[in-house]
């Protein structure tokens, strides 16, 4: 069973959920969840239940509590200071301390191939619906930090993005080719960079990468031997390499975690 998740506090989360109902026809079960009515569908011979919880979607670490599915695809408004109109996917979990929800010093379980799809999957909506908005990874940050493979595709980054039906419809789309996914892809584990990296977004759309775990040059400072073991170890498909935004990265930075990285057995690609 697939289960994508929304939030009845979340605006883009609500429009992203009924988007889904209305395109792929999922039907209103007996069931509730939080007072909240459970859909379902078959797709591609795969169940999918969509499920909406009453709190923000962060702050979802009992989920695993009640559910244990195959994929959690988390559908979900964006936001940020500039506000540039963005559609993004990313695996949740903190490097750091649990400062907005999650488990300190844990990560979900990265799904990298499905995550590449839904990556796909918005560029050809943006395209499909003429669509001003950026389309980008974002690294691995906040809660929930599940031991199940999660994932977050995002409409954001204002209020009025998120009241954007047509933006919706794209993540809509999104959520579900993530979990039709077929595709065997080349997995990475990304380092440096900001938090929407660029360079690693057109890496994936280009070749067969897929990146599970994105580590942001912010969070480098958080990383030992302990965590690189933990983003390769919780990625679903096998991690091949390391890819590292070269210029955006300290130097001191690379060498330490290079030298990790051969202990471990895993090599190392520049971007």
């Amino acid at each position: 069973m697939i289960l994508i998740v929304a939030s009845t506090e979340d605006v883009a989360s609500m429009n992203i959920a009924y988007k889904i109902i209305d395109n792929y026809e999922l039907e209103k079960t007996s069931g509730s969840f939080q007072q909240n009515p459970v859909y379902i569908q078959t797709i591609s011979e795969q169940e999918v239940k969509l499920v909406f919880v009453n709190e923000e979607l962060v702050h979802t670490q009992f989920l695993t509590d009640f559910f244990t599915p195959k994929l959690f695809v988390f559908v979900s408004r964006h936001s940020s200071v500039s506000g540039i109109p963005t559609l993004s996917v990313h695996t949740p979990g903190n490097f750091g301390e649990a400062e907005v929800g999650g488990v300190t010093r844990r990560i979900s379980v990265s799904p990298a191939s499905a995550m590449k799809k839904a990556l796909l999957e918005l560029v050809g909506q943006k395209m499909q619906l003429g669509l001003n908005y950026r389309v980008s990874y974002e690294c691995t940050h906040h809660g929930p930090s599940l031991d199940l493979p999660t994932m977050f595709v995002e409409l954001g980054s204002s209020p009025r993005q998120w009241k954007d039906l047509k933006a919706a419809e794209a993540v809509a789309h999104a959520a579900i080719g993530a979990i039709t996914n077929q595709s065997k892809f080349s997995t990475v584990l990304g380092i440096g960079g900001p938090h929407y990296n660029e360079k690693f977004t057109k890496l994936a759309l280009r070749t067969q990468a897929a990146f599970g775990h994105i580590i942001p040059k912010y969070a480098i400072p958080k990383i030992d031997a302990k965590m690189l073991r933990q983003c390769i170890q919780r990625t679903v498909e096998k991690v091949e390499s390391a890819v590292f935004d070269w210029k955006g990265m300290r130097g001191a930075d690379k060498k330490r975690l290079m030298a990790v990285l051969d202990e471990i057995g895993v090599s190392v690609e520049k971007a």
